[in-house]
């Protein structure tokens, strides 16, 4: 796979990486979905399951080449790559435009969510009782999820490391939010901007030459929580890797129905025209992040009125739905290609 791919190739996989970070970050929006669509899924989840026993006893062994090719390294570590870049850049600059364009933003996630399915559908011929039902029950999980209400913070290590293994899902199941579901865990702040911050505190005073955060109990605590976190999220990548896979290959026809109900679900998630609800303490006091953020707690939809601001929101909607119909013309090309 590695010697058919061009400079091109390469520099798209970094920008596809660029997209399922920001994507992830983003609760309700689904990176998933983003391999998904622009043609790299499977070969994701082939190569993300070669992390096993065979790439641990190579690694150990000293045969970092061998290792390296086994695991569908440069796709990997591109893609990574992207993802890392993404989640100090392009999801910075998300954060601004969802916090000022607001409704234009969740728009144009609502199209891209209903171009995926569009997508996803159109080749999908296998419709009978079983994969109806299966598409049912993903739509059932995935609306489901999204009227829960959130649980409270909760930094046990535990509790933390669980945490990763299921936000991790976003990437590896298309329509399952992981951003979402640590919202509804209780931990999205803590996990997704609180502990962020941490690091990225920690960073910029190490290249100052301040060393003085070792004593700081609060921000070791923090560089703790985040890695515990991460340490769950690589568990439950290669952990859902390998299950995907396996249904993948023995139960393809129902994955894909499930899959195409969790997206369908995860419309209600991304509806563009919804109140944040936010999160007060026992004094009726409006709680802050680290940050001085105000803390999501959930999100109250409603029906928009026809307005000049409703119209924009349509536009970007198909502005989404665009976006998604470029990156399946380009992932339909790269496959050809590569077949």
């Amino acid at each position: 796979m590695e010697s058919t791919r061009t400079l091109t190739d390469k520099i798209f996989l970094v920008l596809k990486g660029l997209g399922m970070g920001a994507a992830n970050k983003v609760p309700g929006v689904s990176g998933g979905v983003v391999a998904f669509v622009a043609g790299f899924y499977e070969e994701f989840i082939y190569s993300l399951q070669k992390i096993n026993r065979k790439a641990f006893l190579l690694l150990i062994n000293g045969r970092f080449k061998s290792c390296y090719n086994y695991i569908n390294g440069r796709f990997l570590g591109l893609l990574f790559f992207g993802m890392i870049v993404s989640y100090f850049s392009v999801s910075k600059l998300l954060d601004y435009l969802i916090f000022h364009y607001e409704l234009y933003v969740w728009s144009v996630f609502f199209g891209m969510i209903m171009g995926s399915i569009y997508y996803i559908n159109k080749d999908f011929r296998d419709w009978n009782y079983k994969t109806y039902t299966f598409l049912a029950i993903g739509i059932t999980l995935g609306v489901g999820i999204s009227f829960l209400n959130p649980a409270m913070e909760n930094d046990n290590l535990w509790f933390v490391f669980f945490c990763g293994i299921i936000s991790v899902s976003g990437m590896t199941l298309p329509g399952f939010s992981g951003s979402f579901i640590l919202i509804l865990l209780g931990n999205y702040v803590l996990l997704l901007v609180d502990s962020v911050n941490a690091l990225y505190d920690t960073f910029y005073e190490i290249l100052r030459g301040d060393f003085m955060f070792i004593e700081n109990s609060q921000r070791i605590k923090m560089l703790k929580v985040l890695g515990v976190f991460t340490l769950g999220s690589i568990t439950g990548l290669v952990t859902f890797s390998h299950v995907l896979s396996y249904i993948l290959k023995h139960y393809k026809k129902i994955t894909l129905s499930t899959i195409i109900g969790f997206i369908i679900g995860s419309l209600g998630v991304v509806w563009p025209w919804k109140e944040t609800i936010y999160k007060y303490d026992e004094s009726g006091q409006l709680l802050h992040d680290s940050t001085g953020e105000r803390i999501i707690e959930n999100y109250q939809r409603y029906i928009p009125d026809p307005n000049k601001e409703t119209l924009y929101a349509i536009f970007f909607i198909l502005l989404g739905i665009l976006i998604v119909l470029a990156l399946e013309a380009y992932g339909a090309k790269t496959r050809k290609q590569n077949a």
